[in-house]
């Protein structure tokens, strides 16, 4: 089966700053992919790529089957983003927002409408909150309609960025039930968020992938991952995670799968 999303040697700039350098990564189906590393590592820039609001300046990019080199408009049709911003229109209520989503991405099914008004609903945007104009909502109440607009178009892949920002701990709580029954409904996640890393752990991610400067990087020392050698920095020939020893510290992000990241 293909992956969701396959990158090769992808490279992304703004203007003539590289916001990535060389990417090739690999993210196969139903996959929870947490993206690890500092601020400026290209973390934001993959995701973006990967939703087709950064253009592939050279490598090549597949994402859902589409060739984001030739067509980047039906995979920002396909794909639900959470970004910094939640792209909400702010004089439309949460409602006319959701339902403004669904008819744009062409998803706008009655299940999709039931499932829209389900999420509003559970993370607490019900009642009267569901007729307020989103320019009157606080920041939180944003996010969480910015969630509840990515479970209202059901996508096969969610790319979210810094997903806990600007929620209390009960909608943090949600959002990780919502990203674990996405998963299990055959969706693929891709996260990016360094309250996961600081956290010590989190049960969401299948596996990490770090990222500096704008490339896919080995484990930096003490997060749970073989330092770096000389075998281009702890991952082998074809860019896969050198084998650990039986006795390295357990990875703080459960089971981990054979790591299909690459360093270009």
């Amino acid at each position: 089966m293909a992956p969701v999303v396959s990158l090769r040697d992808a490279v992304a700039l703004a203007g003539r700053f590289p916001l990535l350098s060389g990417v090739t990564l690999d993210v196969g189906e139903g996959e929870i992919v947490h993206l690890s590393g500092p601020n400026g590592a290209g973390k934001s820039s993959l995701l973006r790529l990967c939703c087709g609001l950064v253009p592939l300046r050279s490598g090549s990019a597949m994402v859902l089957g589409h060739d984001l080199s030739l067509d980047r408009r039906s995979v920002r049709l396909l794909v639900g983003y959470l970004g910094h911003q939640t792209f909400l229109y702010e004089e439309l209520t949460v409602e006319e927002n959701l339902r403004f989503a669904l008819r744009a991405s062409g998803s706008e099914t009655p299940e999709a409408t039931r499932q829209a008004a389900a999420a509003m609903a559970r993370l607490g945007l019900g009642g009267r909150l569901a007729t307020t104009a989103v320019g009157k909502l606080s920041a939180g109440q944003r996010r969480r309609t910015a969630i509840a607009v990515v479970v209202g178009r059901r996508p096969r892949l969610w790319l979210l960025d810094e997903p806990h920002a600007g929620l209390d701990a009960e909608a943090r709580g949600l959002l990780d039930e919502i990203v674990l029954e996405a998963r299990a409904g055959g969706a693929t996640l891709v996260i990016s968020s360094h309250e996961l890393a600081a956290s010590g752990g989190s049960p969401l991610a299948d596996r990490v992938v770090h990222l500096d400067g704008g490339r896919v990087v080995a484990a930096p020392v003490g997060e749970g991952e073989p330092a770096a050698n000389d075998s281009a920095q702890g991952v082998d020939g074809v860019g896969h995670a050198a084998p650990q020893d039986a006795t390295s510290p357990e990875q703080p992000f459960g089971p981990r799968k054979p790591v299909t990241a690459h360093v270009a």
